[in-house]
């Protein structure tokens, strides 16, 4: 199922450029894509005014006139981009039923309908970013992407050779083998040890679970890069605007060029 661009004079460009509905939906803000999957799935979007159930439609988003739960989108809307210092206490989510504080605390007037992409757990800090592109969320997030994410880690004990060996080749965890890691030791202490790993997926505690499965309890974490994004002196609690070049890596870094 396609819908046709609307008729154009013949002075007008007739090369038509589509792309999946569910794409066009997370690019504009309307939700991932797969919530915007289960969305058309559940017929509450339309398409120049027929509803849509099925997915794998392909629209113009310059032409067609694409409406979610009764409201129309725009698909050409400027998205907002902002680098957040995540302290250490907030939850990486947009809301919580138990009332906790969440990062959408820590952002300024006016950000509204920005979410977190991906997670960082309640006692790691560092680099999380907020937008409202969900086809951006998508292609970070997406574990065929493998974009890199490098955390500062402080683990109790001081990681022999084998260990650092085992972290860098793979660990076996209760949901599979991870894969390889770039882990490098920058400071040995009394009893710790500060690691610098970069990895490529973004499981749920995942560099928690790497350290622990190799001997060593993590005492703190904080992401300090993702892909081309570095923290850098953003300070805690504090928020910033992706720079148009920055967005530019960031979009060559997942191949959304």
């Amino acid at each position: 199922m396609s819908f046709p661009r609307k008729r154009e004079s013949s002075e007008q460009l007739t090369t038509m450029t589509t792309e999946r509905l569910h794409k066009v939906m997370a690019r504009a803000g309307v939700a991932s894509r797969r919530r915007s999957e289960e969305l058309i799935l559940r017929g509450l979007v339309r398409v120049d005014g027929q509803v849509v159930r099925e997915l794998g439609v392909k629209v113009d988003p310059g032409t067609s006139t694409i409406e979610v739960m009764g409201k129309p989108i725009n698909p050409g809307a400027q998205r907002n981009y902002l680098l957040l210092n995540k302290p250490l206490g907030y939850l990486t989510t947009v809301v919580d039923p138990f009332g906790r504080p969440t990062v959408m605390k820590l952002l300024p007037e006016g950000a509204a309908g920005l979410f977190p992409v991906g997670r960082l757990d309640l006692n790691s800090e560092g680099l999380l970013i907020m937008t409202d592109d969900g086809d951006l969320a998508y292609y970070l997030t997406h574990p065929k992407h493998k974009v890199p994410k490098t955390y500062v880690v402080v683990v109790r004990g001081l990681p022999n050779t084998d260990a650092i060996w085992k972290l860098r080749q793979g660990v076996d965890l209760e949901d599979g083998k991870t894969q390889p890691a770039t882990v490098r030791i920058i400071d040995r202490g009394i009893g710790k040890a500060t690691l610098e790993i970069t990895i490529g997926e973004g499981r749920k505690r995942q560099i928690r679970r790497m350290c622990q499965a190799v001997g060593h309890h993590v005492l703190s974490l904080k992401r300090i890069a993702i892909g081309p994004i570095k923290l850098a002196d953003l300070k805690p609690g504090q928020t910033r605007q992706l720079s148009r070049q920055e967005l530019a890596d960031l979009n060559r870094a997942v191949a959304r060029v």
